[in-house]
């Protein structure tokens, strides 16, 4: 694992709305960031997208599972952990980063099913989208 990978790895391992503060030591300011919902080319919009997690959700944290990675390009697979509502919840996915000659991450687009991983766990939502899959299955 390259030392800046590595660094990542420990800021998402760590991260708090306080240490959104270092987030220029891990991304370029023109970062290219895409998620389920959000897709984004701004270090500023993606500190924003943070800060909205940190205020929406309770105790919101990352494990890194397990990081393949080059001299500029990884993916790593995560689990995050966070309460909503009261009810912990858990979000399985993976990040693919490119880093720019500097060594800051430049590209970062997460993975993550969002029906099974967050649609499925809301009571009648949830119950349609899997009635929808065991269609799909038959």
């Amino acid at each position: 694992m390259t030392p800046e990978i590595k660094a990542l790895v420990e800021w998402y391992e760590s991260l708090s709305r306080d240490s959104l503060a270092t987030i220029s030591n891990y991304y370029t300011s023109d970062c290219y960031f895409k998620d389920p919902f959000n897709e984004v080319r701004s270090r500023d919009v993606i500190t924003s997208i943070f800060i909205e997690m940190f205020e929406k959700l309770d105790s919101p944290h990352f494990i890194i599972d397990e990081v393949i990675c080059d001299e500029n390009k990884a993916f790593m697979t995560w689990r995050f952990n966070f309460s909503w509502r009261g009810k912990s919840m858990v979000i399985n996915g993976g990040s693919h980063l490119r880093v720019s000659s500097d060594g800051l991450v430049n590209y970062h687009r997460d993975y993550w099913d969002a029906a099974e991983e967050l649609y499925e766990k809301i009571p009648v939502l949830g119950w349609f989208l899997r009635r929808i899959k065991n269609m799909a299955k038959a």
